[in-house]
């Protein structure tokens, strides 16, 4: 298997083709805005809107780098969290999964046109951006299993 086609194997597997574990458009998947908002009392963790919000920003980011263009919208690490406004709508919330899909689209493109000697170079950054998803993913679900939302056929 090609370098490229492994990659974009993992970077699908982590969105929406599930492997061993969910990808995150299943974890997502029929979440209201209100439950996408949740967060359990007395922790100190981020929503699933945040996290979500989270990982569009890296993956745009990656996107830009990949295909040559200037990032100017730059954010510390827990700027990213609040990129876009939660609203208690779940017409907001849908607009916030759409982006989620597009950033995943725009860096499946990216990564699909990277020439081999291009990928040998940012090999470790890709992996690094599709491990990252895997882990909020993750946390995700468990949010989502703390909240009685997660899917029992699971």
């Amino acid at each position: 298997m090609k370098q490229r086609d492994l990659l974009l194997y993992v970077l699908d597997s982590t969105y929406d083709k599930e492997s061993w574990y969910a990808p995150l458009k299943d974890a997502v998947e029929g979440l209201t805005a209100e439950q996408a908002m949740w967060k359990p009392s007395g922790e100190a963790v981020k929503s699933i809107w945040e996290n979500v919000n989270h990982l569009m920003y890296y993956k745009e980011r990656m996107a830009a780098t990949l295909e040559g263009r200037e990032w100017s919208h730059h954010l510390d690490g827990d700027e990213t969290f609040a990129l876009t406004d939660q609203k208690e709508s779940d017409q907001e919330w849908a607009k916030v999964v759409e982006h989620a899909e597009s950033a995943q689209q725009q860096l499946r493109q990216a990564v699909s046109t990277l020439t081999e000697n291009e990928i040998e170079s940012l090999e470790r950054k890709l992996l690094d951006i599709m491990m990252h998803d895997a882990y909020h993913t993750g946390q995700i679900i468990h949010l989502r299993k703390m909240q009685g939302s997660w899917p029992s056929r699971r």
